[in-house]
């Protein structure tokens, strides 16, 4: 069969009416021009943290990553990026970038609310360009930010079209947090830590009524599976009793009555609760739950209220007296995103106190320390400084590294597609002229573009 490839611009000459029957159909196919290959080269690519090749290469087409390693051979065409050091993108987990004002502020959301669907795609461009130049290139942000309960965050794209890579990133809480320029009497904040416990275990009863329905659903079914096998195998001895009881009531001159096949009742599916659902998926470990929680009082609540759901896999924000809990914190395996505030820096009342050293201290103590910028849409670009200045105070690099690339990748699920230099992984990736947090990015890789800085 002959096959007739056509440009764009032949279209307009094939014939507006059907084609002949004996014509062959034509196939039609459009040229597009292949998405361009990129050959990074650095003199150190870093995988991974305290993993880097020297004098290495990376291979990248349609935002992915294709290859990484040393002499890599490059299709004819592809074009050639130099830099001293290549990484993987930073990641702010605490952020409030990309979203509208009014959503961020909002203070009565519920459980099933989605950051996703207040996405502001027109009134931050400034603020987008900022974090991408400062080589923040995913952030994890937030409706109702002071909220009790905040709804579901999303990770989203930094770059100008704001693309969400997850929906529900986490289930989101605060607990004894100054809203509208109030802190409430410590009675009330240790109320609100009480009651994350007890809304999570919620969930807990809601999907055990699920499980019982679908116990419930076959079983029934396979007791009608086994009546219609009986009813068809009964059937032919069932139509001769019919007809002997229809000639007898004939013959009794009496009005014949069907005998009704009564068939048991379906069971009852539970009612849809769509922030049941997500508190179910919380209580279960399916999205992580993540707390912003300063005060002692606070913390210890959250921690009692919390230590019965086993699989519920529990973050904090903030932190600022989390240190002595950093034992238990470590034991089970809580990260706490901390905000390093420099001297003299604002702070809201359940701040105060906040230690430059936290995040050294918290590590050292075996808590997995991750570094955030507090929720304001314009402290993005901050980020790398925060993690200096946790630095100065006594954090490894390799440890503020991790925490700004694969430590935040996979506390939200995200680890297999982002957060270290590897084959098969999305290539949001930095191209810097020195260290990681030390030296100048010049070229950016995000959502599949190249952008020189």
């Amino acid at each position: 069969m002959l096959a007739l490839t056509l440009s764009l611009s032949a279209l307009a000459l094939l014939p507006s009416g059907p084609l002949p029957k004996d014509d062959p159909a034509p196939v039609i196919v459009i040229d597009e021009a292949p998405a361009p290959i990129y050959l990074i080269r650095a003199s150190e690519v870093i995988v991974r943290p305290g993993e880097s090749i020297q004098d290495g290469e990376v291979l990248v087409q349609n935002g992915m990553i294709l290859a990484v390693g040393k002499g890599l051979t490059a299709p004819e065409g592809a074009i050639l990026v130099e830099g001293q050091t290549v990484c993987a993108g930073f990641i702010d987990p605490w952020s409030s970038l990309g979203v509208d004002s009014a959503s961020v502020a909002e203070q009565q959301t519920d459980a099933s609310m989605a950051t996703s669907s207040a996405i502001d795609l027109f009134n931050q461009d400034h603020y987008r360009t900022a974090a991408r130049d400062a080589g923040v290139l995913l952030v994890r942000s937030q409706v109702g930010k002071d909220a009790w309960l905040g709804g579901l965050g999303s990770v989203l794209e930094s770059g100008p079209a704001g693309a969400v890579v997850l929906e529900d990133a986490c289930l989101s809480f605060t607990c004894g947090i100054t809203r509208s320029g109030n802190r409430s009497d410590v009675f009330d904040r240790i109320g609100e830590a009480d009651r994350v416990g007890s809304t999570i275990a919620s969930g807990l009863k809601y999907r055990e009524s699920q499980v019982e329905y679908a116990h419930e659903l076959e079983a029934w079914q396979k007791t009608i599976d086994e009546a219609a096998v009986k009813l068809e195998k009964d059937f032919k001895k069932a139509q001769k009793d019919r007809e002997k009881e229809v000639e007898k009531a004939k013959e009794k001159d009496k009005e014949f009555k069907e005998e009704r096949y009564k068939e048991d009742k379906r069971p009852s599916a539970p009612k849809f609760d769509a922030d049941k659902e997500v508190l179910a998926r919380a209580a279960h470990g399916e999205i992580p739950v993540l707390v912003e929680v300063h005060g002692t009082q606070e913390l210890r609540a959250l921690l009692a209220s919390t230590k019965d759901l086993t699989r519920l896999r529990l973050m904090i924000s903030g932190g600022t007296n989390a240190l002595p809990f950093a034992e238990e914190l470590a034991a089970r395996r809580i990260p706490v995103i901390v905000q390093p505030m420099p001297t003299g820096a604002p702070s809201s009342s359940e701040e105060k106190g906040h230690d430059l050293g936290l995040a050294a201290a918290l590590a050292d103590a075996g808590v997995q320390v991750l570094i955030g910028t507090g929720g304001a849409v314009a402290g993005v670009r901050d980020l790398p400084v925060l993690a200096q200045l946790a630095i100065s105070h006594g954090l490894s690099e390799k440890a503020a590294f991790e925490a700004l690339t694969i430590g935040a990748a996979n506390a939200f699920d995200l680890g297999d597609r982002y957060g270290t230099v590897e084959a098969g992984k999305h290539a949001e990736l930095l191209v810097l002229n020195g260290s990681p947090l030390g030296g100048r990015t010049t070229f950016v890789f995000t959502g599949g573009t190249l952008v020189e800085l």
